[in-house]
């Protein structure tokens, strides 16, 4: 029972907060052009966390790009900027991206 327990509070605490970030990605309409695991306009989240590994400063660099958008780092599509999110979510976001 205890080991059963365990798994269910271990699987939960993981899930949550990844689905979390994810419904806040969805909220800010991040979504609409990238996607955890496949390219869609955007690169994926997991490309964008390979990228970035081990930077130290990654979670503020792409909050920063979050929020101003940019350009040429993936190719010639632009990311526009998105006023609607703020420095706090940016930042949330980011480092959500950085663990997919």
């Amino acid at each position: 029972m205890k080991r059963i327990l365990f798994a269910l509070v271990a699987a939960v605490g993981v899930t949550v907060p990844a689905l979390a970030d994810q419904a806040l990605a969805s909220s800010k309409n991040c979504m609409a052009c990238h996607a955890v695991g496949k390219k869609v306009v955007g690169p994926s989240y997991k490309d964008v966390a390979q990228k970035y590994a081990g930077q130290k400063d990654a979670v503020n660099k792409l909050a920063l790009k979050i929020r101003q958008g940019g350009a040429g780092v993936w190719g010639v599509i632009p990311m526009p900027a998105n006023a609607q999110v703020n420095e706090a979510e940016a930042k949330k976001l980011a480092a959500w991206v950085l663990t997919n």
